[in-house]
């Protein structure tokens, strides 16, 4: 998910000058910068990014599984998730490996997934993904959802070249920030909402998340391997809960941002959106469902034999 970061190793810091920010560590090494976003790590937002955070649907398993057979084949034995969070992305391919590790750069995400029941060949650990605890050629296939945008490109990429394997894979999905939000006769009213409700978190959103909306564009010209495709839209459509919707829009970095800023103001602007959606929809709890469609996009890549 896209609680992971873009972290520097703790061996090198004194390489370099550090300045210390509560959401933001920003570092230069060389002509190299590097980021580490400090907005997941909380125990609070790990718990939300459990119980609210989207996983992705069968059709996008089945697109990187089909890609993955057609390109490499079996036997599947290691994938590696990275930026797990708190593993929805992860226990959806583990039944499909021999191993599946999630990689988080927050303890606190790593500890959310491990507490989640799920097959014994799942594994957690804290890392980042410009730096993997794997041998060269050892892994089959590298996932990362909703989490590619907050990677140092040019080191994750690096990365990823010396741990696949020969025609190893990687597959990089997420969604943007636009939902479309339907129930009964209420029309484009609800979608107004949402859409008032982003408006009042765009000052507040990292530019990272200008590079998930972009749907990984210029991540996708920098892959290095000549074998990739960008999918840019998958349409897929949900029922899910007004708390539901609105515990997702918790879990965004710019709502957190907004909600360290001004405290009061952010509840307040959940509270209202959720009072506004039961009164258009017309109805009194906000366990009721409503249908939520988006867009979820995905890069694939084949490594050279």
């Amino acid at each position: 998910m896209d609680s992971t970061m873009i972290q520097e190793n703790e061996s090198q810091k004194d390489k370099g000058s550090w300045l210390t920010a509560e959401s933001l560590v920003y570092r230069t090494t060389g002509d190299v910068p590097a980021m580490t976003y400090r907005l997941f790590e909380e125990k609070h937002h790990a718990t939300l990014y459990q119980k609210y955070r989207l996983t992705p649907p069968n059709e996008v398993k089945e697109l990187v599984l089909q890609y993955l057979d057609k390109k490499k084949g079996p036997p599947h034995e290691l994938a590696v998730d990275l930026g797990c969070g708190t593993g929805q992305n992860t226990r959806l391919f583990a039944p499909h490996f021999q191993k599946l590790v999630g990689i988080d750069v927050s303890e606190q995400q790593v500890q959310e997934a491990r507490a989640i029941p799920g097959l014994d060949n799942i594994t957690y650990r804290a890392g980042t993904a410009e730096e993997l605890p794997f041998p060269d050629g050892s892994v089959d296939l590298l996932t990362a959802a909703s989490a590619a945008h907050w990677f140092n490109a040019e080191r994750f990429l690096k990365e990823a070249d010396r741990v696949l394997k020969p025609s190893g894979c990687m597959a990089l999905l997420g969604y943007t920030e636009h939902f479309s939000l339907h129930h009964g006769s209420c029309g484009d009213r609800l979608k107004n909402i949402y859409a008032e409700v982003m408006k009042a978190l765009m000052p507040y959103r990292n530019t990272r998340v200008a590079v998930a909306n972009s749907k990984l564009e210029d991540l996708f010209k920098a892959i290095p391997f000549p074998d990739k495709e960008r999918i840019e839209c998958i349409p897929v459509k949900m029922q899910m809960s007004i708390n539901a919707a609105l515990g997702l829009v918790e879990t965004f970095s710019m709502y957190q941002t907004y909600l360290r800023t001004e405290p009061q103001a952010a509840t307040a602007l959940l509270e209202s959106a959720k009072m506004r959606l039961l009164e258009e929809m017309g109805v009194s709890s906000p366990d009721t469902e409503m249908e939520v469609s988006t867009d979820y996009y995905c890069v694939l890549a084949c490594k050279p034999h």
